[in-house]
């Protein structure tokens, strides 16, 4: 007898392992219950379509429940809400949220990918018009339809996050006045170390979008519409706005089941199974685990939900041979006001509270050859365990393709790999794509030198904290660039410099770091050994150039 396998859910996660169940078993009953009438979309791509970068609605959409079953052979079933699980019985109730009629299905195993909601604020004004939400096709489309018909003159994101920022910058490029509020102490605060959400906080101001970390929502007023966002430092005007505070998992009607939850998340093994062998979960609702440390971890990521999705589907279908699930590295990219942003693994705060003794370094590298038009620079800070030498994780800023840059860290942190493994590794190098040792290479380099002691530094945030009290700033630019500071000019360096004492305590600045490091190896072989270089230079370090 056919396996009857039902599926709540579809988008990334549910829609992937119906997909991958019918063509390991075509014998199988798969069937899709969705709520929405969009069962697999491009969530990622909404606020590029907000944006006009994706110009068509239907762009948007990957498939249509009618495309999909042609294509997998699974059947889908939308406008249909689970609300309730008898795991004794096996079944499922569901209500058609068009009639309000209830049937019940039977299963012999069972997905839940019911994903995540926005979350709504309980706060005053809140039923306003004009607030809106990011999750789905029909959502973007609502925001979009009023930046069209020229409502948006001002507008204010709620929400420091992935999706908030993405969205700021697409509404900005519709020249749309945007502000970004966040109670966190800076934005993406889970994601970067406080330096690197600082410099890109800097980058989206000078882009014009003004970010407000530390502030709170405590309501909206206005006649019908939205007119002002009440915070807890002051009214700010706004035509729209956007919430994008996080996301709930839909579990609620899972609440009575038995199955193991977290904050409403669903707890699974490697196989994707809950505490029940015959319920798997997968995507926004369930909770996985790190890859690097195995403590549990939430990752709300399309890329996750197909991942992850296949690996139950597999699992499901009874393959012997079947790949358990390692679980997340917290990898992200987006392209931001200001930079491109991606990062993997561990921060350097996150690596310390998980009981790790790390070393970081912050290294500005050219993206591709310096002379190759379009060059420009990545910034990078780098954490490994400092005993081992393991990578643990990076974070990247540039213009260009940082992609390249995490994707490396990916898979060097999912092998287990050493700085000391990569440091030689031959990447791929032509002047349009990359540099003759490549800068993940060269980061890899500045990172073991600062290990072996061959550079000493303060790092940025050492500097912002005031380890530098007491250091006289030299600039060791190519040329004199730092108003009031001494000069060394290192093409010039052929002697030990007579007007510094050998126990001088000199902070050597030039614009990425290497021409400081550089003057530091030679007053060290003059004898100089109480000098720092600033990590960095003044392209992170911006608060230097003013």
């Amino acid at each position: 007898m056919a396996k009857k396998i039902l599926v709540i859910g579809g988008v990334a996660a549910g829609t992937k392992i119906a997909a991958k169940l019918k063509r390991e078993d075509r014998n199988a009953e798969v069937l899709i219950l969705n709520k929405g009438k969009d069962i697999s979309y491009a969530g990622c791509g909404l606020p590029y379509y907000v944006g006009g970068v994706i110009e068509k609605r239907e762009e948007l959409v990957v498939n249509t429940p009618e495309s999909f079953m042609a294509l997998t052979g699974a059947e889908v079933r939308t406008g249909t809400e689970a609300v309730a699980l008898d795991r004794t019985r096996r079944q499922v109730t569901a209500v058609d949220v068009r009639t309000g009629k209830t049937s019940v299905y039977a299963y012999d195993k069972l997905v839940i990918a019911t994903g995540a909601r926005p979350i709504v604020p309980d706060c005053e004004g809140i039923e306003l018009e004009n607030i809106f939400w990011m999750r789905t096709p029909d959502d973007a489309g609502a925001l979009r339809k009023k930046v069209d018909a020229g409502e948006v003159k001002r507008a204010v994101v709620v929400g420091g996050g992935l999706i908030g920022l993405e969205a700021a910058e697409n509404l900005s490029a519709r020249g749309v006045k945007t502000s970004v509020i966040d109670a966190a102490p800076h934005i993406l605060s889970e994601m970067l170390d406080a330096e690197i959400s600082e410099y890109l906080e800097n980058a989206m101001a000078e882009e014009g979008i003004m970010p407000f970390t530390g502030v709170t929502l405590e309501g909206f007023s206005g006649n019908g519409k939205v007119e002002r966002v009440l915070t807890s430092k002051r009214p700010m005007k706004a035509d729209a706005v956007l919430l994008a505070m996080g996301f709930r998992p839909n579990t609620e009607f899972l609440a009575d089941s038995g199955l193991e939850m977290l904050k409403g998340t669903l707890l699974v093994n490697k196989h994707l199974q809950t505490n029940d062998p015959d319920i798997y979960a997968a995507g926004d609702c369930a909770l996985v685990t790190s890859r690097i440390t195995g403590k549990r971890q939430w990752s709300a990521m399309g890329s996750t939900a197909n991942i992850s999705g296949r690996v139950a589907a597999v699992h499901m279908s009874g393959c012997r041979n079947a790949a358990d699930y390692p679980g997340v590295l917290g990898t992200g990219i987006a392209k931001l006001p200001g930079a491109n942003m991606a990062r993997t693994g561990l921060t350097e705060k996150a690596a310390q509270e998980a009981g790790y003794d790390v070393e970081t370094v912050v290294a500005v590298t050219d993206d591709k050859a310096h002379y190759y038009p379009g060059a420009g620079s990545f910034l990078t800070k780098m954490v490994c365990e400092k005993s081992t030498h393991r990578l643990l994780g990076i974070q990247v800023l540039g213009k260009g393709a940082v992609d390249k840059m995490a994707d490396i860290a990916v898979t060097a942190i999912s092998l287990g790999a050493t700085l000391e493994d990569l440091q030689n590794c031959d990447f791929a190098y032509t002047p349009p794509f990359s540099t003759a040792i490549h800068p993940f290479a060269v980061t890899v380099n500045v990172l073991l030198n600062k290990l072996s002691g061959k550079i000493e530094t303060f790092t940025p945030a050492e500097y912002a904290s005031g380890m530098a009290e007491g250091y006289q700033i030299i600039d060791c630019s190519i040329q004199p660039s730092l108003k009031g500071a001494p000069y060394i000019d290192l093409t010039k360096l052929d002697a030990a410099p007579v007007e510094y004492a050998p126990d001088s305590r000199l902070l050597l600045v030039c614009s990425k770091g290497k021409r400081a490091y550089l003057v530091q190896n030679r007053l060290k072989a003059y004898g100089y050994f109480q000098t720092r270089v600033l990590e960095g230079g003044t392209l992170f370090n911006t608060g230097l150039q003013e």
